[in-house]
């Protein structure tokens, strides 16, 4: 074994053992193994950071945010809900969910997937009262299989397909991981339905998202031509029963109901009060054809405004001036750093006080708790005008206990409410500083919008289809589908660099000159011969078998994408070496590598659910080790038929 050899092979156990570790991040362990890369003259400095302009990396990227606009517009909310079941038993539930994951990770991020799904799974485990830890860890190895069946459904797919074009001129196409990606995902959910869910331990879920907010309150309108338009209250009562939510008061014209009739017929324009999770607010909205009222555009809040104030119904006091309004509230409201605030404009006297957005203003949805001290507690939205004097939208409102049913903006702000406003970043910031509140954890509360999610649906298939049929590089077309997103401003410009993973494209960018140093120094040569002499004894299959049982070993115990980057010159060499088709063996690490079940720090999927499934680090190998052992049951011979050697 020569010097170099000896050299990065230390420093690959180095960072293997910093990876199983685990006190630090994924990310900052791949920089320091190209760093000592660098450092032993393994890789030049020219060199060094030639993964960060790498396409696999670029399509990783690009691939994110395309998956985050899927989800942020609630293109993806419509399917979800019509693919989840309303009833059945147990095997029912969690194959259909288990399912629903794979389709959908296919195609998207998977970990967006997950937590598009993860909620669902929890309301529909507490229906069946069954713990959410045996719907949420299913699901979750659901997600991770669909990820193999296409280029763009995982990391490491994308990584194999870039090693391939460098070393053979040509990667992998859309759909060329789909014949045995199919046949293992697929085996793998039937048996998750079948059995495997029962192998899940029985745990107390913790709390999943840190705080509980409760029900919101909330105000929508009845869109024309939408599902809710023509209903009557009880239909869309039974409607919203599996969104969880429920229809507490009717406002039509400047009449309100408090006790609607389950007869009334709704029509276009009516306002409902409604009560809803957050988790499945975007759901009931998206799927009725529902729209929060104040979620509209500049000139439509002054017409809001106007309706409002009509409202006969309500005490007479709130159309008066707020006499004991704080003093901050009457300060003239001014840009804030760079940008302006959005708001209507309901006077004359208000239009120096709230300029209008520019077209390239942000707005954006922030949850904020309301503390025992705030100055808020007893006004309401109307006290404070909100909208006209600070450019900010009171769009749902969630309380304890029990209060008499008014208009949103008529609702007394009481101390631990939680409110959820709609505005531009710093001037949402400069009044919870102000009024006493606390952002809450982040956390997504999709509003959703039939155009954008439109824009987002129609780019993604768009992109998918110009890297299928060949037109361009997978980078390519999905980078054209990021300009498209922004050009379209599917999305608000931040959440574009938001929605990218950074510390996967960190660590994708470090290890694939790793991976180089690897195959120039012929260290991946020498694993080749020892695989080949004491393990494989010269023979293709079981060679084949061992580059998948080892890429499946080291998935579950290192970054999925880190594997397939440290693997693939190992599988390559063996091909050469055994002189057969390499595109087996490269396959064979892209199904290892998705297949990351034994542990909590396997994949990112597994991390999510294990507060809320109120998981230990050695509950994932009851579920994972026998799912593992059947995908490497099913996998070889399907790697045989479609990829012979």
């Amino acid at each position: 074994m020569t010097l170099p050899e000896i050299k990065i092979l230390s420093v690959l156990l180095i960072t293997l053992v910093m990876f199983i570790w685990g006190r630090w991040r994924h990310d900052v362990i791949a920089l320091g193994a190209l760093i000592a890369c660098v450092a032993l003259g393994l890789v030049t400095a020219d060199t060094a950071f030639y993964g960060f302009g790498h396409p696999a990396v670029i399509t990783v990227a690009a691939v994110l945010v395309l998956s985050f606009s899927l989800q942020a517009t609630g293109a993806i909310d419509v399917v979800a809900h019509k693919l989840t079941p309303s009833g059945g038993g147990v095997m029912t539930t969690i194959a259909s969910l288990t399912g629903l994951a794979a389709v959908l990770s296919a195609f998207m991020n998977n970990v967006g997937a997950m937590a598009l799904l993860m909620p669902i799974a929890i309301q529909l485990a507490n229906k069946l009262s069954i713990p959410a830890g045996r719907v949420l860890m299913p699901v979750a190895f659901g997600s991770i299989l669909g990820g193999m069946t296409t280029l763009i459904g995982t990391p490491p797919n994308l990584i194999v397909s870039g090693i391939r074009a460098e070393a053979l001129g040509e990667g992998f196409q859309m759909f060329d991981f789909a014949p045995v990606g199919i046949l293992v995902a697929g085996a793998g959910v039937v048996f998750i339905a079948i059995l495997g869910w029962r192998f899940v331990p029985k745990r107390e879920r913790t709390d999943a998202e840190g705080f509980d907010t409760g029900k919101y309150l909330t105000e929508v309108r009845v869109s024309e031509g939408g599902k809710a338009d023509g209903m009557t209250v009880g239909e869309l009562d039974q409607a919203l029963q599996e969104s969880e939510a429920e229809v507490i008061g009717l406002v039509r014209g400047k009449i309100k109901v408090v006790n609607t009739r389950g007869y009334e017929r709704l029509s276009k324009g009516d306002l409902l009060v409604i009560k809803a999770e957050p988790e499945t607010l975007s759901q009931a909205l998206n799927v009725l054809g529902l729209r929060l009222v104040d979620n509209v555009t500049p000139p439509d809040l002054e017409r809001d405004e106007e309706e409002d104030d009509g409202d006969e119904k309500l005490p007479p006091h709130v159309d008066e001036e707020f006499e004991d309004r704080p003093a901050w509230f009457d300060r003239k409201v001014t840009a804030y750093g760079k940008s302006t605030l959005r708001g209507g404009i309901t006077s004359r006297a208000d239009a120096d006080a709230v300029p209008r957005a520019s077209d390239n203003s942000e707005v954006v949805l922030v949850e904020m708790v309301v503390l025992p001290d705030s100055q808020l507690i007893g006004t309401t939205a109307a006290d404070l005008r909100l909208r006209s004097r600070l450019g900010l939208n009171l769009l749902a409102i969630s309380f304890e206990g029990n209060q008499r049913v008014r208009r949103l903006r008529r609702t007394k702000i009481q101390s631990g409410s939680v409110l959820l406003l709609q505005g531009e970043p710093d001037a949402l910031a400069q009044f919870a500083a102000n009024a006493g509140c606390v952002p809450l954890a982040e956390r997504t509360v999709r509003v959703p919008s039939k155009k954008r999610a439109m824009f987002a649906s129609g780019i993604m298939i768009a992109a998918v289809a110009a890297a299928a049929m060949g037109i361009t590089s997978a980078a390519v077309a999905f980078t054209a589908g990021v300009f498209a997103v922004m050009a379209l401003r599917v999305i608000p410009l931040r959440q574009v660099y938001e929605s990218i993973d950074w510390t996967v494209v960190v660590l994708l960018a470090a290890l694939i000159p790793v991976a180089m140093a690897m195959e120039q120094t012929g260290a991946a040569d020498t694993l080749v011969d020892f695989i080949l002499t004491y393990m494989a004894a010269g023979n293709a299959v079981i060679a084949l078998t061992w580059v998948l049982v080892l890429t499946t070993l080291l998935s579950s115990v290192m970054n999925n994408a880190a594997t397939a980057a440290v693997m693939c010159p190992v599988a390559l060499s063996t091909a050469s070496q055994l002189q057969v088709n390499p595109d087996a063996f490269l396959m064979a690490v892209a199904v290892g590598a998705s297949c990351a079940f034994l542990t909590p720090i396997a994949h990112q999927n597994n991390t999510l659910i294990l507060g809320p499934g109120g998981f230990k680090f050695g509950d994932y190998w009851r579920l994972g080790l026998p799912l593992e052992i059947i995908v490497i049951a099913i996998g070889v011979p399907a790697l045989l038929f479609f990829w012979p050697l």
